[in-house]
This record gives C-alpha cells, sequence and structure tokens, in this order.
C-alpha cells in the first residue's frame, strides 16, 4: 500500500466552523484537510480532476459525472453563481466537489444565486482550503482513486472508518450508471440553443426526426439537436429495437452517460446492432460513442485518468482540422481492437487515445468528445450538422 499523507490547510477564519470542517480520505489512507462547503455528511467515489475554468454548474449536473467526485483545477468557483438556465439535469450528478480556495462570490448579470446555497439545495457535499494541486498529481500519476468526502462542523471524523469505507467502495470498472440517471418514460424535446438576447427559443419547424436514447444525455445535446432542425424523441435506456424504430426516425442519436460502456452494454449493445442494421444514420457521443464500438466488435477500456475538461485538443482525420474539445470520460475505446470496416475519425492529441470512429460506406459515426459545448468551446458544432446532411441524403 503507498504510503499516507496527510495534508493541512492554510489558516483560515469562517466564523463558528472549526479549523477542519471537512476531510477528503483516499482509500490508500491518503488525508486532506479543509473547510465544508455544501451540504453536510459524507460521500464516497471515484476521484477526477476537471480543468475548465468555467462551467462547474453545467459540470456538476453532467449525468455523466454520476459516481464521481470532482476536483477543479482551477481556484475561483463560483464568481458566476448559478442560474436554473445553466442546468443539464434536474439535479447534480456528482457525489462531491473538491475546490481548491472559498467559493468566490457571484458577479454576473445572470446569477440567480450563491453556488454554496446550490449545493445545499443539490444534497451535494464539498471541501475547500485544500492543494488540488498535490491531488491532481498524485492522480495523474496513480489514476482516479477511490475516496470519501465528509463535512462536518464539529470537526469529528473517524478516519480509519472513512479510509476503509473508500477501500471497500466498488469502484466503475463493471458498474452501470446509466440505469440510475436514464429518464423512464419517451419525452419530446425542442428547445434550441441559448442566444443572446434571447435565451431559449423554440424548434417550430423541424426538417428531421431523431429518436435519442437517453443514458445520463445532457439537455444541451438536446438543444443542439434542435437547432439544426430536428424534432426529438427521447427514449429510456432500456428501449428496445422496436420501440425506438416504432417512431418512425430519420436518425437514432446514443447519448453521453456513466459508468462503464461494457456494463452498460450488457442490455444496449444488442440493441444498438439492431439499430445499425436497420439502415438509420446513427450518432453517438461520449458513453454512446464507446457503445457503438462495442456494438461494432471493438473493446473498451478504463483510463488511468481519464478526460474532464474544456481544452482537449482534437484532430478530425476526415478533414485535417484540429478542435479544441469538451472532455468527460473514464474509459476508452481502444484503437487496436477496431475491427476492419469501421475507420478511427478523431484522436486525442493529448494521448493519442481514439475520439472518433465511422462505419465505411454507412451514415454511422460517433466521437468521444462533446460537441454540445457545456461548458466548453464550439469547434465541433458541425457534428450535428454532419449527422442532419446524413438524415438529409442517407450518404455518409
Amino acid at each position: 500500500m503507498p504510503a499516507a499523507h496527510n495534508h493541512t490547510p492554510e489558516p483560515w477564519s469562517t466564523g463558528s466552523e472549526s479549523r477542519s470542517s471537512a476531510i477528503l480520505v483516499l482509500a490508500d489512507g491518503s488525508v486532506f484537510h479543509g473547510r465544508g462547503l455544501g451540504a453536510r455528511g459524507e460521500a464516497v467515489g471515484e476521484v477526477c480532476f476537471n480543468t475548465a475554468i468555467t462551467g462547474y454548474e453545467e459540470i456538476l449536473t453532467d449525468p455523466s459525472y454520476a459516481g464521481q467526485i470532482i476536483t477543479f483545477t482551477f481556484p475561483h468557483i463560483g464568481n458566476v453563481g448559478c442560474n436554473a438556465e445553466d442546468l443539464e439535469a434536474a439535479t447534480a450528478a456528482a457525489r462531491g466537489v473538491i475546490l481548491r480556495a472559498d467559493i468566490t462570490d457571484p458577479s454576473n448579470y445572470r446569477a440567480e444565486g450563491h453556488l454554496d446555497a446550490w449545493l445545499k439545495s443539490q444534497n451535494l457535499i464539498g471541501i475547500c482550503g485544500i492543494d488540488t494541486r498535490a491531488l491532481t498529481r498524485l492522480i495523474r500519476e496513480k489514476g482516479m482513486p477511490h475516496g470519501v468526502v465528509c463535512h462536518d462542523p464539529a470537526g469529528k471524523f473517524d478516519i480509519a472508518a472513512l479510509t476503509a469505507e473508500a477501500a471497500a467502495w466498488p469502484g466503475l470498472t463493471g458498474m452501470d450508471l446509466a440505469i440510475t440517471v436514464t429518464g423512464h418514460q419517451t419525452t419530446t424535446w425542442n428547445e434550441t440553443r441559448w442566444r443572446w438576447k434571447q435565451g431559449y427559443t423554440q424548434q417550430t419547424q423541424p426538417i428531421h426526426h431523431v429518436v435519442a436514447i437517453d443514458y445520463g444525455i445532457k439537455r444541451n445535446i438536446l438543444r443542439s439537436l434542435a437547432d439544426v432542425g430536428c424534432k426529438v424523441t427521447v427514449v429510456p435506456a432500456t428501449a428496445t429495437a422496436d420501440e425506438i424504430l416504432g417512431h418512425k426516425p430519420d436518425g437514432v442519436f446514443l447519448s453521453n452517460g456513466p459508468g462503464d460502456p461494457a456494463a452498460t452494454g450488457a442490455y444496449a449493445v444488442p440493441v444498438i446492432r439492431k439499430l445499425i442494421e436497420s439502415g438509420k444514420p446513427v450518432f453517438g457521443i461520449c458513453l454512446g460513442h464507446q457503445m457503438l464500438a462495442l456494438a461494432l466488435g471493438a473493446r473498451t477500456g478504463k483510463m488511468l485518468q481519464g478526460h474532464h475538461g474544456a481544452n482537449h485538443p482534437v484532430k478530425d482525420l476526415t478533414t485535417g482540422k484540429v478542435e479544441i474539445t469538451s472532455m468527460n470520460h473514464g474509459f476508452t475505446v481502444l484503437r487496436d481492437s477496431l475491427p476492419s470496416g469501421v475507420t478511427e475519425t478523431h484522436v486525442s492529441l493529448f494521448d493519442g487515445t481514439n475520439c472518433g470512429i465511422a462505419v465505411e460506406g454507412k451514415p454511422i459515426f460517433s466521437v468521444q468528445h462533446h460537441p454540445e459545448a457545456s461548458p466548453g468551446p464550439q469547434d465541433s458544432h458541425y457534428l450535428f450538422e454532419r449527422f442532419t446532411k446524413m438524415m438529409k441524403t442517407g450518404a455518409v
């Protein structure tokens, strides 16, 4: 077992709370003392880091983060406040949040509330005042650890019990979390992307009909589909191929989501294979990308530290262009396992991992990154237009 570390915070004062009102304990015995944020209590999960400098509300409500405790590497979190427009799901998906500094007071015209109050409303437990650089280096070198974040104003922590809890947590490998975040009813969506001085508008004259399979779909993905002329029917992760095709879609979308693609693929992959056989255009993002690859005969694997941020360079091999993208995944499609007839279309310029595939001669493709850009740059918005072109012409 690696040597345990005891990280103590710098001097501080926040009224009546004790010096260490929160603690982060990792499965290897590492302990980080800090100050509590948000809700009180404890939460166990996989500790990852995210390098985005804004969009914290979108990140914390991204269903793909189910089962994870998010460390923000950017120190100033909270300055744009919170508002209902920026939620990617009805409730927060992450299990906890880790910050370097105290939450910054909101200073933005769109702010409707303070981040700490929002964390409390979402029952999200947080900690600040710890050395997030040290924690990030630990994750980079040893991988994403299992950990417990605990907030108790009295400062009473049973470190041995918390260490044991972190060590006993089973981890994301083999865990189907899509089933915990998917909707359970078929719904429709017509809201488009946010625009300056307009906010969100409605798609009233759709050209295409897309069925989106909800493995943990983000709202801005749905908005992006509506924005390029799609009427969107959203179905649960457990929908059958017959149910999906019964809606008579022009194309099928495989959404993002949390957990191990192989675990969710136990029931999703057979459905995806039937959708492939139907000849309908198919577009997948993130978990949808990974499960499409599985359905085509490839394999996936767990990453050491994953990709989480809004500054990831990805090269589109079909155009030669480099895009800065938003990423959020801890599993990857193994390039060497791609079968004949499946082409790699995108690659990460950080570590060379696979970021996109396409089926030769068929209107079927997927990407690992998040082209909906929430949060993140908008370099990859064209992928939604590529999907609609396939639906319009039936060609690749």
